[in-house]
């Protein structure tokens, strides 16, 4: 699969760059290599020099300087766990980024978003990530409610999921942000014209995928089952979508439905299903919940032995009948996905066994792209979603390691003079006594 346009705005980066930006951002070319040096040989001072580089050329007029530096970037946030060197600098740097995602180019715009998201993860859950939430948010639902730019919109959803997913901080933030995405996935008529508006596959795609990575974390509402009727009958015709994508996205959003019990209305107090007040409105909705579970497991049974036929791509054909054998598995007979991910050393396994865990261990790791495994072993954030520790010396360099175990030897030798310091003491309090 040959790499987009996407992929190489968050690779390396040197092709963005041509020899008049390289002149305007000075160093910031060799950035990355600087920063390699500095962190093996813990050279705090020579950090910071080279992340105020990338910051002044943010504020530089030309669209091509501050993609370079946007690059560089977020390739340094996917490469390093940079917590200590950005939390009293995120204002700044989120404030450019902002000004990059309202004023840039579609290239900038995706940099900028998916800067504003590798934020977020670095800083962790607190106030420092809600501010982020807050001022952003705005603006990239602006994007969504535009529909100018499908190459902009994918990357408003990614970043409108992870900013929420790690700064919301109560249930109305993150129904505000499920909202947006949801009319992206099935928007109505407009008011003026009265068509409605198609998204494109892969924005629908994206946005059914970012609206599930976010429902993940509503397990623990108290949710009204009657609300969720018409959503989860539309994403059931998803499943008939040409595009495989959209059937693989609209799969894992309704066997997350199922595993948060919204199709479940047993599972439901009267009260919060019976919202006409009589018993037969209560029976209606149990009857279709019951249709709709029936509709979408003959459909997953479909999918799951999807003949290939002529030309078809036979590697998203295999993960299609995989993902939707899984499905049907969980449906009929509750079996739950389980996998398992090598983090570092021998002992050290991130392992995840539902569907809401490995829905948002994907999203992750598509959107830290190489970065994955260092935020594993190193973010907290991350460590704490998938409940996982890490034996801190398999994850050091080898320079890292020299200095860990020179740090060790010279606490051992601390306290072994300590200790015959004191023998000597008692030693000679008994001589005395002698």
């Amino acid at each position: 699969m040959g790499k987009s346009k996407k992929s190489k705005a968050r690779g390396g980066g040197d092709d963005l760059i041509d020899s008049s930006d390289a002149d305007s951002v000075g160093s910031s070319s060799t950035a990355l290599s600087d920063l390699s040096i500095s962190y093996a040989t813990e050279h705090v001072n020579s950090q910071e020099f080279v992340l105020d580089k990338y910051i002044d050329a943010l504020y530089e007029k030309r669209g091509s300087t501050r993609e370079a530096a946007l690059v560089k970037l977020v390739d340094a946030f996917e490469s390093f766990m940079l917590h200590g060197l950005v939390e009293n600098r995120y204002a700044t740097l989120l404030s450019q980024f902002n000004n990059s995602v309202k004023k840039g180019s579609t290239k900038e715009f995706f940099l900028a978003s998916h800067a504003i998201g590798l934020l977020a993860i670095t800083l962790g859950a607190g106030n420092s990530s809600h501010e982020i939430m807050e001022e952003s948010h705005p603006q990239l639902c602006r994007v969504l409610q535009a529909w100018s730019d499908a190459s902009k919109m994918i990357p408003a959803l990614d970043c409108l999921a992870v900013i929420t997913f790690v700064g919301a901080t109560d249930l109305a933030e993150t129904e505000s942000s499920l909202k947006a995405m949801w009319d992206v996935i099935h928007p109505k008529s407009g008011s003026n014209v009265g068509t409605v508006r198609k998204p494109r596959p892969p924005v629908l795609a994206a946005a059914v995928s970012a609206w599930t990575f976010l429902l993940t974390t509503v397990g623990s509402w108290r949710i009204n089952t009657d609300s969720w009727k018409e959503p989860i009958a539309f994403l059931s015709t998803l499943l008939e979508a040409d595009d495989r994508a959209v059937r693989m996205a609209a799969g894992e959003a309704l066997v997350l439905c199922f595993e948060l019990n919204l199709l479940d209305v047993s599972s439901c107090e009267d009260g919060d299903v019976n919202t006409g007040g009589t018993g037969g409105s209560k029976n209606k909705l149990f009857l279709d919940m019951q249709a709709l579970k029936a509709k979408i497991s003959g459909l997953a049974s479909n999918l799951s032995a999807e003949a290939g036929g002529k030309g078809a791509d036979k590697k998203n054909l295999t993960d299609q009948r995989d993902l939707f054998q899984r499905i049907l598995d969980f449906v009929k007979y509750g079996d739950c996905p389980e996998e398992s991910i090598k983090i570092a050393g021998k002992r050290d396994v991130l392992r995840v066994s539902s569907w809401s865990e490995l829905i948002q261990l994907n999203f992750l790791k598509r959107f830290l792209g190489k970065g994955f495994l260092k935020h594993v072993q190193e973010n907290g954030l991350l460590q704490d979603i998938f409940d996982i520790k890490v034996d801190k010396t398999e994850t050091l360099s080898s320079t890292d390691k020299k200095i860990f175990r020179s740090e060790e030897e010279k606490e051992r030798a601390l306290r072994l003079n300590k200790e015959r310091r004191l023998a000597q003491v008692r030693k000679n309090a008994v001589m005395l006594d002698e």
